[in-house]
């Protein structure tokens, strides 16, 4: 079987030291790619911010007070129906910004923002923001190739959650959990990840249970570790695969 190419999850190690805010080292993948110029005028911008789990970030049909770059945790971009319910179409973690409808000058956004996984992020204003992207163009045009790479993951994840069975969607997010949090544990519930695939708790169990009888993964105490990840990415729908390919290759033409 020929070699996995490897996954683009962490940025190169450099022997400079990160940029800071407030004291805490910046792991952002889009703030740690910009132009020393550009830096000096957005970090000083910046509030760090503790994110913990079932935050919301910003509200669906509500004005978008603030951004975040994601600097550790999990943030779920959820889909929200009239009757309240809700299905994720996509996840950002160090690699990604929270806000992207302030972009294109949008103040609301069809979708929810929630934290998962607790982490941590660099918060600034809708209103700081649209100052700061006119005098960083290098921060504008990386902000508007990840929306469009978060536009393929979500097309691509609502595809997903239509076309395929829910132990090869379950594989597929715990994947793309773990390449965003950088660990083999990952701590959830099954109903809390239910609600996340848009699917009964029940087909979570029974999803759970096939992965855990096949080696990939234990589940103990809301916590999930991945114990195989080649044979896990073997079980995983295409969708993977297809949205690793796009984000991979727009990391390197980014760099």
């Amino acid at each position: 079987m020929p070699d996995k190419p490897n996954r683009l999850r962490l940025s190169p190690e450099t022997t400079k030291s990160p940029p800071n805010v407030d004291g805490n080292p910046v792991r952002n993948e889009l703030l740690l790619a910009l132009p020393s110029r550009e830096c000096e005028s957005i970090l000083p911008q910046l509030t760090f911010i503790q994110l913990r789990a079932r935050d919301v970030l910003h509200e669906s049909e509500e004005p978008i007070k603030f951004a975040y770059f994601v600097d550790s945790g999990l943030m779920s971009i959820l889909s929200v129906m009239d009757d309240g319910k809700s299905v994720e179409v996509g996840l950002a973690g160090r690699e990604g910004f929270i806000g992207l409808p302030l972009l294109v000058g949008f103040r609301t956004s069809p979708t929810r923002a929630v934290v998962q996984i607790d982490g941590a992020g660099f918060r600034i204003s809708a209103e700081e923001l649209t100052e700061i992207l006119r005098r960083c163009p290098v921060l504008e045009k990386k902000l508007q190739q990840y929306g469009q790479i978060f536009t393929i993951q979500a097309t691509q994840v609502a595809a997903c959650n239509r076309l395929h069975e829910v132990d090869e969607r379950l594989a597929r997010w715990l994947l793309m959990s773990q390449d965003r949090i950088g660990s083999d544990i990952i701590p959830l519930t099954h109903e809390f990840l239910a609600h996340m695939l848009g699917t009964r708790r029940s087909s979570v169990t029974v999803a759970a249970g096939l992965l855990s009888r096949a080696g990939l993964i234990t589940y103990n105490r809301g916590h999930v570790k991945i114990e195989n990840r080649d044979r896990l990415e073997d079980a995983a729908c295409e969708c993977y695969e297809q949205i690793q390919r796009y984000t991979d290759n727009w990391k390197k033409e980014t760099r």
